[in-house]
């Protein structure tokens, strides 16, 4: 997932926005398939259940049918044709959920390899909060980070200082 570069950043910042809203007696359903993430929260002594490679758009069991207190989703909304409909079957009172910021100096992801490694959604932070409001979530905690590269340009000069990534932990409104 990770061959080039790992997102040591990220990873740090979204499990200390974890910590301070989750405790570990909490049981967590992280959307999507396992991956390192999940297992950086289970090092940190939290229960994590993920999805098994099911089209989530499509298929909502796993949301109706697996025990949690929790449900969390890293950078996977984006990916989502409809977080619209994913949003009105979680079956919890809280969440956490992070997205990549749209960034007007660069287009919309798209692998060309992995048709599951497409971004669907690039949202503005307002377009994400907008969404909780409207599926009856209420926002408690909010963070924007950026996220610099190692490379030389204008772009990655605008890294440096432009928000990439925004989390939020959201309760039932």
């Amino acid at each position: 997932m990770y061959e080039k570069t790992f997102p040591n950043k990220r990873f740090k910042l979204t499990l200390e926005f974890l910590q301070k809203h989750v405790s570990t007696s909490e049981t967590i359903f992280d959307f999507g398939v396992p991956n390192p993430f999940s297992k950086i929260m289970e090092e940190n002594g939290y229960t994590v259940k993920n999805t098994k490679g099911e089209d989530l758009d499509n298929d909502h069991t796993a949301l109706q049918t697996e025990d949690y207190t929790v449900f969390t989703a890293f950078e996977i909304f984006e990916h989502l044709l409809n977080p619209y409909t994913i949003l009105q079957n979680v079956k919890c009172d809280k969440l956490l959920i992070s997205i990549p910021l749209r960034l007007w100096f660069s287009p919309a992801y798209r692998s060309k390899t992995d048709m599951w490694d497409r971004h669907y959604h690039e949202f503005e932070d307002w377009q994400l909060d907008w969404l909780l409001e409207k599926t009856g979530w209420k926002i408690t905690d909010r963070l924007q980070f950026t996220h610099p590269v190692k490379k030389i340009g204008i772009r990655p000069l605008l890294r440096y200082f432009t928000p990439r990534y925004y989390i939020v932990v959201a309760e039932r409104a």
